[in-house]
């Protein structure tokens, strides 16, 4: 199975009152992040920013129960695929 992707979701306040939900993915090196995904429109309130920001991290999983993966092989893994996610 592929990696799980490292995405962090954190609120940015480029103005006073005008939040922004952003998408970060850690980049080859953990300590380079790169931006994934940025809000269009600001909250006005940051509990709703950051609750939208994790709803667009959730999309980016294809199975919620195992989260979001890369889209490459995994070295490590079998390859035959695991039967109990093809369903």
């Amino acid at each position: 199975m592929p990696s799980i992707r490292r995405i962090s979701v954190h609120v940015d306040e480029p103005d006073p009152g005008h939040f922004y939900w952003v998408l970060m993915e850690e980049g080859d090196d953990a300590s380079q992040w790169r931006e994934l995904e940025a809000a269009d429109t600001p909250c006005e309130m940051w509990i709703d920013a950051l609750t939208a920001g994790t709803s667009a991290l959730i999309g980016y999983a294809a199975d919620e129960r195992i989260g979001p993966r890369s889209s490459g092989e995994d070295e490590d893994g079998s390859p035959v695929a695991d039967r109990q996610f093809l369903s």
